[in-house]
């Protein structure tokens, strides 16, 4: 008894010194992720990130888990210094003829609640190392929360569907695509996948697939003469009342139903003000019906000068115009509540009159952070399309 005694003493002493010590280098690679997570732009806190990168780069990869979960709340310029740390030590280690922690990278992977850009290189030193486990891994992300992740699965699911049509089986190559579209997030892959299935005569709902928003009441044109009509309260703002008459830029002005019918959600304010007229202001007004409370992102695409509100709370504008748009140029979070919510879309002209700043248009779509469209219990049905459209030119 008296030995066994003795022996676990000797096993408790010797563990000591090893968890204090792991503890006090978790507590350095902490403090070292601070500091790089700190760095900002215009070389904010750069020679302290610089000295820390350093420090964390010296360490084995055991760490890098650590250092990938380290990214999560990073800046652009804070994940790009991780990611160089990380790469380093996996090719010091590699090149030593050492080894990666493949588990806790599988691991790591796994959890959709680590950076999505972490994860993804998380994946590619899995791939490095263990090519058929990566392999393997594929398929299961085609719904991941990821897009960066999500994509190679969407792409093997093309890929399937282009194999099932090469060898005539045009039922399976539709059925495969219709999955693939369902999963595809990135633009290129959505037009893509949406054209295969049109060839094979599927109708493709691309209003519906991303979220956009169709159906509006517009009122104006008011004033923006100078450019002030951006900062100026019109009515609309105090509050929204589709049957009232204010006084506009050039008389009296109402609400008016204007539904786009754009492919991509392009809801073109021209249309309700023909002409192309200019210093001018205008709102556009719809209702969102949620089934239940939940985070939203509204992502806008417009080239004018603009702001938005949700439930009549401003989420964020900007006073510029001209400077080129596209899909989800602009992602404003905010929070839906259960039933009616409202959103309100300002846009103003200003007073250029060269042909590509004719356009007084915006898109709008609500989705989640992944992209993935939440539609409103009282969404009407699409739209009857203008005519095929390609988002690339947006």
């Amino acid at each position: 008894m008296k030995i066994q005694r003795h022996l676990l003493a000797i096993v408790v002493a010797a563990a000591l010194p090893l968890t204090t010590a792991d503890a006090a280098n978790a507590k350095r690679t902490k403090q070292w992720l601070k500091a790089v997570n700190a760095v900002g732009p215009e070389g904010e806190g750069n020679e302290k990130a610089s000295k820390a990168s350093r420090q964390l780069s010296s360490l084995d990869a055991d760490s890098i888990p650590a250092i990938l979960a380290g990214m999560k709340g990073s800046n652009e310029l804070a994940e790009n210094w991780l990611r160089s740390v990380v790469e380093s030590i996996a090719d010091k280690e590699l090149n030593g003829g050492g080894k990666l922690p493949l588990g806790a990278l599988k691991k790591f992977v796994g959890d959709a609640g680590h950076n999505p850009r972490a994860r993804r290189l998380a994946f590619e030193l899995i791939r490095r190392v263990d090519g058929k486990s990566a392999e393997k891994m594929i398929p299961g992300l085609a719904n991941d929360p990821s897009v960066e992740l999500r994509r190679e699965a969407v792409q093997r699911l093309m890929e399937q569907g282009a194999k099932h049509l090469a060898a005539g089986k045009k039922d399976a190559a539709a059925k495969t695509l219709v999955k693939a579209l369902d999963h595809a997030r990135d633009l290129d892959q959505i037009n893509s996948i949406s054209k295969d299935l049109r060839d094979l005569g599927q109708a493709v709902d691309l209003p519906k697939h991303f979220g956009f928003l169709m159906h509006w009441n517009v009122i104006g044109p008011f004033d923006n003469t100078d450019r002030e009509g951006f900062a100026t309260v019109f009515p609309p703002e105090k509050g929204i009342d589709l049957t009232a008459e204010y006084e506009g830029k050039e008389g009296k002005v109402k609400w008016t139903e204007l539904v786009s019918s754009d492919e991509y959600g392009m809801v073109d304010i021209n249309k309700a003000y023909p002409g192309n007229i200019k210093e001018v202001t205008a709102y556009a007004y719809t209702e969102f019906k949620a089934k239940s409370a939940r985070p939203i992102e509204l992502r806008l695409g417009c080239k004018n000068a603009w702001k938005v509100w949700l439930n009549g709370e401003l989420l964020f504008g900007r006073d510029e115009y001209h400077r080129g748009m596209r899909i989800d140029q602009y992602r404003l979070r905010g929070e839906l509540k259960a039933g009616v919510n409202t959103i309100l879309v300002k846009a103003c002209q200003n007073e250029q009159k060269e042909s590509w700043t004719k356009e007084w248009q915006f898109q709008i779509r609500a989705c989640d952070a992944t992209g993935t469209a939440v539609l409103a219990e009282n969404r009407p049905p699409t739209p009857k399309a203008e005519g095929k459209k390609t988002a690339s030119l947006r």
